[in-house]
């Protein structure tokens, strides 16, 4: 049974990767100033998505029922649709912007900073000025909670098929979210070191790995809608 729910916990990091949750933090790594913030932000993506995961779930197993179909394929299409929005707005966000970079030297000392060309924002700005996070990840937290509800249903079929004790169910379900949530901080970590480097005077290449998230995620999205909504015909009538 220990291997089991260590096997939970390996699985919730490696669940991190699949191709939506990467395109998803991606899209928020794009919003984030640090390091720190970017973790902050897969971490929070990780809590939302362990919240749903643990409620949805821990019903269920509760209940002894199951998910319809039709709603889990409906949630399905909800990250699909959600993704395609994220997407959309990393690539506004680059037009209305217009991020560039500047070098200030000080003595031996040479800074980069960011300044935006989005109409009627100053272009001076305070040399030393340096934005800093605005508070709880909100956005993160909800995009963690879709994903959670919408991959709730095969989670829960696993954990059907090899534990049959609902409290060890339960407890499946939290060591996988707590996976999760420690791969997803990792993973978005990663993302934003490109975005980091090339932040420090490499305009066009910031700009092109954002316009490049952008892309990526409107297309995971619209893969999915098409998937779902097409494909397996939810969307047909």
């Amino acid at each position: 049974m220990k291997t089991i729910l260590v096997l939970g916990f390996l699985i919730g990091m490696q669940h991190a990767l699949e191709v939506d949750h990467v395109a998803a933090v991606a899209s928020l790594a794009t919003r984030s100033r640090s390091l720190a913030e970017t973790a902050r932000q897969g971490a929070v993506w990780g809590m939302g998505h362990t919240l749903t995961l643990f409620l949805f779930g821990g019903a269920v197993i509760l209940l002894d029922s199951l998910i319809p179909e039709n709603m889990a394929r409906g949630l399905e299409l909800a990250v699909g649709v959600m993704l395609v929005l994220l997407g959309a707005d990393v690539l506004r966000r680059v037009v209305k912007e217009r991020i560039h970079f500047h070098s200030h030297h000080h003595g031996e000392v040479t800074h980069f900073h960011a300044h935006s060309h989005e109409p009627g924002r100053e272009h001076a700005q305070d040399p030393h000025h340096h934005e800093h996070p605005k508070g709880f990840p909100v956005r993160s937290l909800l995009v963690g909670m879709m994903h959670g509800m919408a991959g709730s249903a095969a989670l829960i079929l696993l954990v059907l098929e090899t534990i049959t004790s609902p409290w060890l169910g339960l407890l499946y379900i939290a060591l996988f979210g707590f996976g999760s949530i420690l791969g997803m901080a990792m993973l978005a970590a990663v993302i934003s070191l490109p975005l980091r480097y090339s932040a420090r005077g490499l305009t066009w290449a910031h700009n092109g790995l954002k316009t490049l998230v952008g892309f990526a995620t409107v297309g995971v999205g619209g893969l999915l809608v098409y998937e779902v909504g097409i494909t397996q015909g939810l969307l047909l009538f």
